[in-house]
């Protein structure tokens, strides 16, 4: 006789866990299952954010930056070191730690919602009956009254560059290098290339990025980008824009790239270590049997209605594997506001305000639209934007660089996009968001008291800078 569940849910990364939990929180019987394994065959939930994504990207991008900071700044701080070198079998030993803390943390957290637990593979089959293999090969059938499928997405391979797990690699490869390459390759310039390639170049990598578009993070407010593109070729980065990888083949220990550049003319590189990192596609391979009414769309992801709901009754999808953002913050909250919905609570996933956050130094973030978007769109907007050059606080961490700058729209005095470059970016962006989330204008913002010295006044001063009245700079 089979198991049945209310809620059974498909994948514990950052949107199954979450929707597990919050189900288990609502007094629903919950089963989530993941079928995750490590390179040493390990299981752990949590995805590939937790195991080989945001998780341990920070901790090698905070470790090599305290190692950059150790050569580039602490003179400047009359702090005076020794020879100063890395032990990458030290660095790695801790993010591998970390990331083991936390795992086992989600295993906790599940147990403390009432989630039975399963490691193994989930394939929904029709009227909502899911076929559960477990690692060792142990087979059960599980029903539910509600299925979510939480499945995730993978590295989207290039055909000019096929992965070979040790020369050519993936983003998760890229955490796994036990030694600094001489010369690092990356194809990709977007969110995971830019993080990757600033921690093997702060390590001591030569590092070349190529990038397809002749645009530079395209997605973001140009200004921000143009900024942003100027601090990462002081920091050595080789951004190579309009080059077009055509192939790239193992040489003895070597990797040998062609490519075409901007001009049309053909190029070569030879690299240590090829990074390929031009985006993710959802995974659902394994995920359906036939028949279920779950429809996949051509770009394979799941299909779903505004509410994640599947063409399949009860059948519901989020994260990664369907429309949006691939963001681990984006697919927690559409995990959360379905178990909420399946309990019969009210939930919204409000799509316009979900932050953007890249990890490097400076930080970058946003939220909202960009500029180009508001022109585009023929609204009529005001700028304020302050620099982190004019904040007390930036300049005593030696942290200067780059501004906050806000657009705001010129009829009604709306907050309509928020865009930062400099420290801690990425928690200040969620001042940004609460503001977009609950509609507040420029002068709401100019009336909230911020602490001082922080970096926070920062967000201020070009609330105030959007009417002409900053404080700490001149009003041009």
């Amino acid at each position: 006789m089979s198991e049945h569940y209310d809620v059974i849910v498909i994948g514990g990364g950052p949107a199954g866990y979450p929707a597990a939990i919050r189900a288990g929180q609502n007094g629903l019987k919950v089963a989530c299952i993941d079928g995750w394994k490590n390179y040493d065959g390990s299981a752990a939930f949590g995805g590939t954010c937790l195991n080989a994504g945001c998780i341990p990207s920070k901790i090698l991008l905070e470790s090599s930056e305290l190692y950059h900071r150790a050569h580039a700044e602490f003179a400047t701080h009359g702090i005076r070191t020794g020879e100063v070198s890395i032990d990458i079998a030290k660095m790695q030993q801790r993010k591998s730690g970390i990331v083991k803390t936390m795992t086992g943390g989600i295993n906790g957290l599940l147990k403390a919602a009432g989630v039975t637990a399963l490691q193994g593979r989930g394939t929904l089959h029709p009227g909502r009956k899911v076929e559960f293999v477990a690692h060792d090969g142990a087979r059960k059938t599980l029903t539910a009254t509600h299925v979510i499928l939480a499945s995730g997405s993978v590295p989207t391979p290039l055909r000019s560059a096929p992965f070979d797990g040790k020369h050519i690699v993936d983003s998760w490869g890229a955490l796994e290098f036990d030694a600094v390459p001489k010369r690092l390759g990356v194809i990709g310039a977007g969110v995971i290339g830019l993080e990757l390639g600033s921690v093997w170049r702060r390590l001591g990598a030569e590092v070349v990025v190529l990038e397809a578009l002749p645009e530079f993070l395209s997605i973001a407010d140009q200004q921000l980008a143009k900024e942003a593109l100027k601090h990462f070729k002081k920091q050595g980065l080789d951004i190579r824009l309009g080059a077009k990888v055509t192939a790239a083949e193992v040489a003895g220990k070597a990797v040998d790239v062609t490519y075409v550049d901007a001009g049309g003319a053909a190029q070569s590189l030879k690299v240590d270590k090829l990074i390929v990192c031009i985006g993710r596609r959802p995974y659902t391979e394994g995920l359906l049997a036939e028949g279920t009414g779950v429809v996949i769309d051509a770009r394979g992801y799941v299909d779903v209605d505004d509410h994640c709901h599947t063409a399949a009754e009860n059948v519901w999808a989020v994260g990664d594997c369907v429309r949006g953002a691939m963001l681990a913050h984006k697919g927690k909250e559409e995990g959360v506001a379905v178990a909420d919905r399946i309990a019969g609570r009210h939930a919204h996933v409000n799509y316009d305000v979900i932050p953007s956050v890249i990890y490097t130094a400076p930080e970058i973030a946003w939220v909202g639209r960009t500029e180009e978007q508001l022109k585009a769109q023929g609204i009529a907007y005001k700028t304020g934007t302050f620099p982190f050059m004019a904040s007390g606080r930036a300049r005593a961490m030696e942290a200067a660089q780059g501004f906050a700058k806000l657009l705001v729209g010129r009829d009604d005095d709306r907050i309509l996009g928020v865009h930062l470059i400099g420290p801690m970016a990425g928690e200040l962006i969620a001042e940004a968001v609460l503001a977009l989330e609950y509609g507040a204008s420029a002068e709401d913002l100019q009336h909230t008291m911020h602490a001082h010295p922080t970096l926070s006044e920062a967000l201020h001063e070009a609330a105030l800078a959007a009417d002409k009245r900053a404080i700490d700079m001149p009003n041009r």
